[in-house]
Protein backbone atom coordinates (compact mmCIF):
# COMPACT_ATOMS: atom_id res chain seq x y z
CA UNK A 1 0.00 0.00 0.00
CA UNK A 2 1.49 3.33 -0.97
CA UNK A 3 3.32 5.19 1.81
CA UNK A 4 2.88 8.93 1.04
CA UNK A 5 4.70 10.01 4.60
CA UNK A 6 7.87 9.07 2.65
CA UNK A 7 7.31 12.17 0.50
CA UNK A 8 6.81 14.31 3.32
CA UNK A 9 8.62 16.09 5.85
CA UNK A 10 8.10 13.48 8.43
CA UNK A 11 11.08 12.57 10.24
CA UNK A 12 11.73 16.08 10.90
CA UNK A 13 8.15 16.40 11.77
CA UNK A 14 8.64 13.84 14.29
CA UNK A 15 12.06 15.62 15.59
CA UNK A 16 10.34 18.44 16.04
CA UNK A 17 7.43 17.27 18.50
CA UNK A 18 9.79 15.26 20.62
CA UNK A 19 11.34 18.26 21.77
CA UNK A 20 8.42 19.89 21.92
CA UNK A 21 7.14 21.00 25.43
CA UNK A 22 3.62 22.65 25.29
CA UNK A 23 1.49 21.97 21.84
CA UNK A 24 -1.59 23.48 20.59
CA UNK A 25 -3.90 21.24 17.94
CA UNK A 26 -6.21 23.42 15.78
CA UNK A 27 -8.53 23.29 13.30
CA UNK A 28 -10.41 25.35 11.36
CA UNK A 29 -13.85 27.78 11.67
CA UNK A 30 -16.96 26.46 11.67
CA UNK A 31 -15.10 23.17 12.44
CA UNK A 32 -17.08 19.54 11.27
CA UNK A 33 -16.97 16.05 11.69
CA UNK A 34 -13.23 15.69 9.98
CA UNK A 35 -12.11 18.17 11.55
CA UNK A 36 -12.99 17.57 15.27
CA UNK A 37 -12.74 14.16 14.62
CA UNK A 38 -8.85 14.66 13.78
CA UNK A 39 -8.20 17.40 16.53
CA UNK A 40 -9.68 15.13 19.04
CA UNK A 41 -7.82 12.17 17.89
CA UNK A 42 -4.53 13.73 17.68
CA UNK A 43 -4.64 15.09 21.42
CA UNK A 44 -5.45 11.71 22.82
CA UNK A 45 -2.99 10.26 21.04
CA UNK A 46 -0.52 13.08 22.48
CA UNK A 47 -1.67 12.91 25.98
CA UNK A 48 -1.04 9.29 26.13
CA UNK A 49 2.27 9.85 25.41
CA UNK A 50 2.91 12.52 28.15
CA UNK A 51 2.68 15.77 25.95
CA UNK A 52 1.48 18.70 27.55
CA UNK A 53 -1.50 19.40 24.94
CA UNK A 54 -4.32 21.76 24.18
CA UNK A 55 -6.96 21.88 21.63
CA UNK A 56 -7.66 25.52 20.65
CA UNK A 57 -9.99 26.55 17.92
CA UNK A 58 -11.58 29.73 16.23
CA UNK A 59 -15.41 28.76 17.01
CA UNK A 60 -18.08 26.75 18.18
CA UNK A 61 -18.10 23.33 16.90
CA UNK A 62 -21.93 21.29 16.44
CA UNK A 63 -23.37 20.16 19.22
CA UNK A 64 -23.85 16.59 17.43
CA UNK A 65 -20.21 16.34 18.25
CA UNK A 66 -19.96 17.32 21.70
CA UNK A 67 -20.24 13.61 22.78
CA UNK A 68 -16.91 12.66 21.36
CA UNK A 69 -13.86 12.02 23.47
CA UNK A 70 -11.94 14.72 24.95
CA UNK A 71 -14.62 17.37 23.33
CA UNK A 72 -15.28 18.85 27.02
CA UNK A 73 -11.14 19.90 26.98
CA UNK A 74 -11.43 21.54 23.85
CA UNK A 75 -10.48 25.47 24.28
CA UNK A 76 -12.35 28.09 21.95
CA UNK A 77 -11.23 31.38 20.89
CA UNK A 78 -14.25 33.60 20.52
CA UNK A 79 -15.67 32.39 23.96
CA UNK A 80 -12.00 32.43 26.31
CA UNK A 81 -9.68 35.07 24.16
CA UNK A 82 -7.39 36.00 26.82
CA UNK A 83 -6.73 32.18 28.01
CA UNK A 84 -6.62 31.34 24.69
CA UNK A 85 -3.94 33.99 23.72
CA UNK A 86 -2.07 32.60 26.70
CA UNK A 87 -1.80 29.08 25.69
CA UNK A 88 -0.17 30.54 22.28
CA UNK A 89 1.89 32.94 23.55
CA UNK A 90 3.55 29.41 25.72
CA UNK A 91 3.30 26.81 22.87
CA UNK A 92 6.48 25.88 21.14
CA UNK A 93 4.94 23.87 18.85
CA UNK A 94 1.29 24.43 16.79
CA UNK A 95 -0.14 21.67 14.86
CA UNK A 96 -2.79 22.67 12.50
CA UNK A 97 -5.33 20.23 10.99
CA UNK A 98 -7.46 19.98 8.45
CA UNK A 99 -6.82 23.25 6.74
CA UNK A 100 -4.48 24.82 4.10
CA UNK A 101 -4.15 28.56 5.34
CA UNK A 102 -4.43 30.34 8.79
CA UNK A 103 -6.72 32.82 7.05
CA UNK A 104 -9.27 29.78 7.73
CA UNK A 105 -8.61 30.76 11.62
CA UNK A 106 -9.96 34.28 11.78
CA UNK A 107 -8.39 36.30 14.40
CA UNK A 108 -6.63 32.66 15.82
CA UNK A 109 -4.69 32.96 12.54
CA UNK A 110 -2.98 35.93 13.60
CA UNK A 111 -2.29 35.05 16.93
CA UNK A 112 -0.35 31.84 15.37
CA UNK A 113 1.55 34.42 13.06
CA UNK A 114 2.64 36.31 15.80
CA UNK A 115 4.26 32.99 17.47
CA UNK A 116 7.43 31.58 17.02
CA UNK A 117 5.91 28.39 17.51
CA UNK A 118 7.34 25.94 14.84
CA UNK A 119 3.65 25.14 12.96
CA UNK A 120 2.94 22.05 11.47
CA UNK A 121 0.58 21.13 8.90
CA UNK A 122 -1.46 17.55 8.66
CA UNK A 123 -4.34 18.30 6.18
CA UNK A 124 -5.87 16.67 2.54
CA UNK A 125 -6.81 20.04 1.10
CA UNK A 126 -5.95 21.13 -2.51
CA UNK A 127 -3.24 23.86 -2.51
CA UNK A 128 -1.60 24.66 0.90
CA UNK A 129 0.09 27.70 1.88
CA UNK A 130 3.39 28.34 2.94
CA UNK A 131 3.05 29.62 6.53
CA UNK A 132 3.58 26.27 7.96
CA UNK A 133 7.10 25.03 8.84
CA UNK A 134 6.59 21.13 8.31
CA UNK A 135 4.00 20.17 6.19
CA UNK A 136 2.29 16.45 5.83
CA UNK A 137 -0.18 17.30 2.76
CA UNK A 138 -1.84 14.62 0.82
CA UNK A 139 -5.06 15.16 -1.42
CA UNK A 140 -5.90 11.59 -2.61
CA UNK A 141 -7.15 10.68 0.65
CA UNK A 142 -10.59 10.99 1.81
CA UNK A 143 -10.36 13.19 5.39
CA UNK A 144 -7.07 14.40 7.28
CA UNK A 145 -9.03 11.47 10.05
CA UNK A 146 -7.04 9.02 7.75
CA UNK A 147 -3.40 11.15 7.97
CA UNK A 148 -3.66 11.29 11.69
CA UNK A 149 -4.30 7.25 11.37
CA UNK A 150 -1.28 6.84 9.33
CA UNK A 151 0.83 9.17 11.60
CA UNK A 152 0.29 7.57 14.44
CA UNK A 153 0.88 4.27 13.02
CA UNK A 154 4.07 5.35 11.22
CA UNK A 155 5.28 6.88 14.25
CA UNK A 156 5.70 3.13 15.92
CA UNK A 157 2.74 4.33 18.34
CA UNK A 158 -0.14 1.96 16.52
CA UNK A 159 -1.13 0.49 20.01
CA UNK A 160 -1.38 3.57 21.47
CA UNK A 161 -4.81 3.96 19.61
CA UNK A 162 -7.61 2.94 21.43
CA UNK A 163 -10.81 2.72 21.33
CA UNK A 164 -11.62 6.38 21.99
CA UNK A 165 -9.13 7.10 19.52
CA UNK A 166 -10.94 5.31 17.12
CA UNK A 167 -14.30 6.99 17.44
CA UNK A 168 -12.87 10.23 16.82
CA UNK A 169 -10.76 8.61 13.85
CA UNK A 170 -14.08 7.02 12.24
CA UNK A 171 -15.85 10.17 12.88
CA UNK A 172 -13.59 11.99 10.87
CA UNK A 173 -13.87 9.48 8.15
CA UNK A 174 -17.32 9.27 8.09
CA UNK A 175 -18.78 12.67 7.88
CA UNK A 176 -16.00 13.48 5.07
CA UNK A 177 -17.21 11.19 3.24
CA UNK A 178 -20.91 11.33 3.95
CA UNK A 179 -21.10 8.15 5.39
CA UNK A 180 -19.07 6.52 2.48
CA UNK A 181 -20.81 8.14 -0.21
CA UNK A 182 -18.63 10.63 -1.91
CA UNK A 183 -14.67 10.74 -2.27
CA UNK A 184 -14.08 7.29 -0.91
CA UNK A 185 -12.68 5.63 -3.63
CA UNK A 186 -9.30 5.42 -2.09
CA UNK A 187 -8.37 1.85 -0.94
CA UNK A 188 -6.74 2.29 2.33
CA UNK A 189 -10.03 4.47 3.08
CA UNK A 190 -11.68 1.00 3.94
CA UNK A 191 -8.86 -0.77 5.41
CA UNK A 192 -8.40 1.89 7.73
CA UNK A 193 -12.15 2.10 8.69
CA UNK A 194 -12.05 -1.93 9.40
CA UNK A 195 -9.08 -1.49 11.59
CA UNK A 196 -10.92 1.09 13.63
CA UNK A 197 -13.34 -1.35 13.95
CA UNK A 198 -11.63 -3.79 14.93
CA UNK A 199 -11.02 -2.12 18.30
CA UNK A 200 -14.53 -1.67 19.11
CA UNK A 201 -16.15 1.20 17.77
CA UNK A 202 -19.78 0.64 17.13
CA UNK A 203 -20.97 2.30 13.89
CA UNK A 204 -24.03 2.31 14.09
CA UNK A 205 -24.13 4.35 17.04
CA UNK A 206 -22.11 6.97 16.33
CA UNK A 207 -24.20 7.31 13.41
CA UNK A 208 -26.94 8.11 15.09
CA UNK A 209 -25.34 10.28 17.68
CA UNK A 210 -24.39 12.17 14.18
CA UNK A 211 -26.99 11.86 12.10
CA UNK A 212 -30.28 11.46 14.62
CA UNK A 213 -30.07 14.49 17.14
CA UNK A 214 -31.90 16.85 15.06
CA UNK A 215 -33.88 19.52 17.21
CA UNK A 216 -37.01 20.20 15.37
CA UNK A 217 -35.91 23.78 14.58
CA UNK A 218 -33.10 22.58 12.62
CA UNK A 219 -35.47 19.69 10.82
CA UNK A 220 -37.52 22.83 9.38
CA UNK A 221 -35.39 24.48 8.75
CA UNK A 222 -33.88 21.73 6.58
CA UNK A 223 -37.42 21.96 5.00
CA UNK A 224 -37.35 25.45 4.73
CA UNK A 225 -33.99 25.65 2.51
CA UNK A 226 -35.21 22.32 0.30
CA UNK A 227 -38.82 24.27 -0.27
CA UNK A 228 -38.72 28.08 -0.17
CA UNK A 229 -34.34 29.01 -0.29
CA UNK A 230 -33.69 26.24 -3.59
CA UNK A 231 -33.21 27.83 -7.01
CA UNK A 232 -32.92 25.18 -9.67
CA UNK A 233 -30.92 26.37 -13.30
CA UNK A 234 -31.69 23.48 -15.23
CA UNK A 235 -30.12 25.26 -18.68
CA UNK A 236 -26.64 25.46 -16.29
CA UNK A 237 -26.92 22.29 -14.80
CA UNK A 238 -26.86 23.85 -11.40
CA UNK A 239 -28.76 24.65 -8.28
CA UNK A 240 -27.98 27.02 -5.06
CA UNK A 241 -30.20 27.49 -2.06
CA UNK A 242 -30.14 30.78 -0.09
CA UNK A 243 -31.20 31.04 3.69
CA UNK A 244 -31.09 35.09 4.96
CA UNK A 245 -29.98 36.27 8.25
CA UNK A 246 -33.89 36.31 8.58
CA UNK A 247 -33.95 33.11 7.44
CA UNK A 248 -31.46 31.50 10.39
CA UNK A 249 -33.19 33.88 13.16
CA UNK A 250 -37.00 32.04 11.95
CA UNK A 251 -35.66 28.43 12.56
CA UNK A 252 -33.19 29.28 15.60
CA UNK A 253 -29.96 28.84 13.79
CA UNK A 254 -27.18 27.11 15.81
CA UNK A 255 -24.06 26.15 14.60
CA UNK A 256 -24.25 22.87 12.16
CA UNK A 257 -27.50 22.71 11.64
CA UNK A 258 -27.00 23.92 7.58
CA UNK A 259 -24.21 20.64 7.50
CA UNK A 260 -25.45 19.31 4.61
CA UNK A 261 -28.06 21.01 3.47
CA UNK A 262 -25.91 21.85 0.16
CA UNK A 263 -26.27 18.23 -1.01
CA UNK A 264 -30.02 18.41 -1.80
CA UNK A 265 -29.55 20.49 -4.44
CA UNK A 266 -26.83 18.49 -5.88
CA UNK A 267 -28.90 15.40 -5.84
CA UNK A 268 -31.29 16.44 -7.77
CA UNK A 269 -30.55 14.44 -11.33
CA UNK A 270 -29.07 16.10 -13.77
CA UNK A 271 -27.45 18.92 -11.76
CA UNK A 272 -23.84 19.15 -11.47
CA UNK A 273 -23.34 21.97 -9.62
CA UNK A 274 -24.87 23.13 -6.23
CA UNK A 275 -24.07 26.13 -4.20
CA UNK A 276 -25.60 27.21 -0.55
CA UNK A 277 -25.56 31.05 0.46
CA UNK A 278 -25.81 31.83 4.00
CA UNK A 279 -25.94 34.94 5.28
CA UNK A 280 -24.52 35.45 9.02
CA UNK A 281 -22.28 37.22 11.22
CA UNK A 282 -21.74 40.29 8.59
CA UNK A 283 -20.34 37.53 5.97
CA UNK A 284 -21.75 35.37 3.31
CA UNK A 285 -21.17 31.78 3.85
CA UNK A 286 -20.66 29.78 0.53
CA UNK A 287 -20.26 26.67 0.05
CA UNK A 288 -20.04 24.68 -3.21
CA UNK A 289 -20.63 21.42 -4.22
CA UNK A 290 -19.86 18.98 -7.76
CA UNK A 291 -19.85 16.19 -9.62
CA UNK A 292 -17.46 14.55 -12.02
CA UNK A 293 -14.92 16.55 -12.99
CA UNK A 294 -15.61 19.71 -12.30
CA UNK A 295 -13.79 21.78 -9.71
CA UNK A 296 -15.47 23.59 -7.11
CA UNK A 297 -12.01 24.50 -5.63
CA UNK A 298 -10.93 26.22 -8.29
CA UNK A 299 -14.53 28.32 -8.34
CA UNK A 300 -13.88 29.24 -4.86
CA UNK A 301 -10.33 29.94 -4.88
CA UNK A 302 -10.12 31.96 -8.23
CA UNK A 303 -13.85 34.23 -7.83
CA UNK A 304 -14.67 33.84 -4.14
CA UNK A 305 -11.06 33.54 -2.35
CA UNK A 306 -11.56 30.11 -0.80
CA UNK A 307 -11.11 26.58 -1.57
CA UNK A 308 -11.14 23.56 -0.85
CA UNK A 309 -11.38 19.90 -2.73
CA UNK A 310 -12.10 19.25 -6.12
CA UNK A 311 -16.02 18.31 -5.26
CA UNK A 312 -16.36 20.30 -1.97
CA UNK A 313 -15.48 23.46 -1.15
CA UNK A 314 -16.34 26.89 0.57
CA UNK A 315 -15.45 30.33 1.05
CA UNK A 316 -16.45 33.39 3.55
CA UNK A 317 -17.19 36.42 1.45
CA UNK A 318 -17.53 40.00 2.80
CA UNK A 319 -19.90 41.48 0.39
CA UNK A 320 -23.96 41.34 0.44
CA UNK A 321 -25.51 38.36 0.03
CA UNK A 322 -26.87 40.04 -3.57
CA UNK A 323 -23.55 40.83 -5.12
CA UNK A 324 -22.72 37.60 -3.97
CA UNK A 325 -24.77 35.95 -5.61
CA UNK A 326 -24.83 37.80 -8.88
CA UNK A 327 -21.10 36.83 -9.14
CA UNK A 328 -22.12 33.18 -8.78
CA UNK A 329 -24.96 33.54 -11.69
CA UNK A 330 -22.51 36.08 -13.58
CA UNK A 331 -20.05 33.43 -13.74
CA UNK A 332 -22.51 30.05 -15.02
CA UNK A 333 -22.42 30.72 -19.09
CA UNK A 334 -18.88 30.48 -18.55
CA UNK A 335 -18.59 27.17 -17.78
CA UNK A 336 -20.23 26.05 -21.01
CA UNK A 337 -19.60 22.53 -21.90
CA UNK A 338 -17.34 22.09 -18.66
CA UNK A 339 -21.09 21.18 -16.27
CA UNK A 340 -22.63 19.24 -19.08
CA UNK A 341 -19.82 16.59 -19.71
CA UNK A 342 -18.65 16.13 -16.03
CA UNK A 343 -17.60 11.88 -16.29
CA UNK A 344 -15.69 12.59 -19.46
CA UNK A 345 -12.17 11.93 -17.53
Amino acid sequence: MENYLLDTDFIKIQETLDKSGSIIITTHTNPDGDAIGASLAMFLYLSKRGFMVHVVIPDLYPEFLAWMPGAKEIMIFEQHPLECKQLVKEADLIICVDFNNLKRLNELGDEFRRSDAAKILIDHHLNPSDEFSLKISFNKISSTSELIYDFICESGYKSLIDKHIAECLYTGIATDTGSFSYSCNYVKTYLITAELFRLGIDGEHIHRLIYDTYSESRLRLLGYAVSGGLRVLPGYHAAYIVLTKEDLERFNYQVGDTEGVVNYALSIRDINLAALFMERDGQVKVSFRSKGSFSVDRLAREHFGGGGHRNASGANCNESLDVTISRFLDLLPSFGEDLIHVYND
